[in-house]
């Protein structure tokens, strides 16, 4: 496939997959209709770039579902002046559509090998520069850099790690896939300091190790 027809493809994925589905805000839809989903899968996935569903992406891991990341993205209600902390790096899709959004991502992926490929894509690739990158555990966020306006996990804890709860600024929003093998997706906002949960709809994650 050429440009073009990558382009054709991507719109098409933003009618049928993403506003059929209810996602309806205009400037996160331009924003999923520009980022070039195809450079974040590997070579031998191209033709399905643009496919309803995930796909893998080495290590165990996988590039969510185009409607997921258009639907957690609108869940998060990132602003342009948020400082966004994401958990899980992966193939940096997720993170490519939010820096299009807000002042800055600080995101963290465990598996240094995914971490550089993300690295090399979204700052040598499509040159960001208001991404940065950190190699460890996600449970631990980035405290040198808290508070953040917003944190967003691509991976599921168990239960919500309460370091991060730490991390997020009052009245900020965090949104993360929480369970085992029954998850949810849970938003949570900080209000008064304490953490008030909603659950919105069931999801299949990779657990966040």
């Amino acid at each position: 496939m050429n440009e073009d027809e990558f382009r054709v493809a991507r719109m098409r994925m933003v009618e049928e997959q993403i506003t059929s589905r209810g996602v309806l805000d205009p400037s996160l839809l331009a924003v999923i209709g520009s980022v070039p989903r195809h450079l974040f899968v590997p070579v031998d996935d191209l033709p399905w770039a643009y496919a309803d569903g995930p796909l893998p992406i080495g290590h165990g891991q996988t590039i969510s579902q185009p409607y997921i990341v258009a639907f957690m993205t609108e869940q998060l209600d990132p602003k342009p002046t948020d400082r966004v902390l994401e958990i899980g790096t992966g193939s940096g899709y997720q993170t490519a559509v939010l820096a299009e959004i807000v002042r800055s991502v600080y995101t963290i992926e465990i598996i240094e090998d995914l971490s550089r490929q993300a690295r090399k894509r979204l700052t040598e690739e499509l040159n960001f520069r208001n991404v940065f990158f950190q190699v460890g555990r996600g449970q631990d966020g980035w405290p040198t850099q808290a508070p953040f306006d917003r944190i967003i996990l691509t991976a599921a804890p168990e239960k919500f790690p309460e370091t991060l709860f730490a991390q997020l600024a009052e009245g900020g929003i965090t949104l993360s896939p929480v369970g085992d093998f029954y998850q949810r997706m849970v938003r949570f906002r900080k209000v008064s300091g304490k953490m008030i949960g909603e659950d919105l709809i069931a999801v299949s994650f990779v657990p966040l190790v």
